[in-house]
């Protein structure tokens, strides 16, 4: 038996020029599909010259698509992430009925596309909709204005924090808060000085993936924004209207300041790793 084991291949001792060339494989497609593009945005960016950049940037329209992009982004984050940390504990601290359910419904987002998602929210809340008409009666704007911006956004956003929430929940289960709650404490100290201190990381995850999908997200916010110039366009949005009016540099400009938001949230997510290595291994294990 042990001879048979001692002739096993291992995984780590394949030959050095198999190893060599899957890493550089790896490393030219990734250079390929995803350095390579983000490269060619600067570039683009830059054809005319940094004065040409700053003033596309600068411009009225690029500068409502970006307070329009944070605004929804500073309401939809925080909004998510109470949702998510509602319902992450609904599913790990209780058992009912209707629970896988209503874990199939969480990564519902994940299997619609957002132009359905966004196209669903317009018949909701659409003027030819009961609904949509007794808003507009009432005069609450929601379809081409920021409420529905935020709710195709929220919809869209919905899974990333409970999805990161649940599994690390699942694996540290109730006991710490069972004895909280024995020793006396009350269900919002239980939560403020066992529960949150445990998944702290796990929600930072949430909340950083949660951030750069709002900000990037294109197609149900192009269907219920109605892409009004100014008002209703955000940072996607707008770099495709102005690269469809082949305003070649204003787009990529956008495309440029978008593409950096994404990097500092990447580098804030690399920085809590390094920083705190131990500490997200030991809350991310699932």
């Amino acid at each position: 038996m042990s001879d048979t084991l001692s002739r096993t291949p291992s995984v780590t001792t394949e030959p050095r020029l198999a190893r060599g060339l899957m890493i550089a494989g790896t490393v030219t497609l990734t250079a390929i599909f995803l350095f390579a593009p983000l490269v060619i945005v600067f570039i683009e960016a830059l054809a005319e010259g940094i004065t040409a950049a700053l003033s596309s940037l600068t411009s009225p329209d690029a500068a409502s698509a970006l307070r329009l992009t944070l605004i929804v982004c500073a309401i939809s984050v925080p909004v998510n992430a109470v949702i998510g940390i509602a319902a992450a504990w609904v599913i790990t601290k209780f058992d009912f009925r209707g629970k896988a359910l209503l874990m199939t419904l969480i990564d519902l987002p994940f299997s619609i596309s957002p132009v359905v998602a966004g196209l669903a929210l317009v018949l909701v809340f659409g003027a030819h909709s009961t609904l949509g008409s007794w808003l507009i009666a009432h005069d609450m704007k929601v379809i081409f204005a920021l409420p529905g911006i935020v709710l195709a956004t929220l919809f869209i956003t919905f899974p990333f924090v409970a999805r990161e929430l649940i599994p690390v929940m699942m694996e540290q289960g109730r006991a710490e808060e069972e004895a909280a709650l024995t020793l006396g404490a009350s269900g919002w100290r239980m939560f403020f000085t066992v529960t949150l201190p445990n998944i702290r990381w796990a929600l930072l995850y949430g909340v950083l993936l949660c951030n750069a999908r709002a900000m990037g997200e294109f197609g149900a916010v192009a269907v219920i924004s109605g892409k009004i110039r100014g008002e209703t366009a955000t940072m996607p949005v707008m770099i495709e209207m102005l690269y469809n009016e082949y305003l070649s540099v204003a787009a990529f400009s956008l495309a440029s300041a978008l593409a950096l938001m994404a990097l500092l949230t990447l580098a804030a997510k690399s920085l809590i790793e390094w920083r705190y290595a131990g500490l997200t291994a030991a809350t991310r294990r699932h």
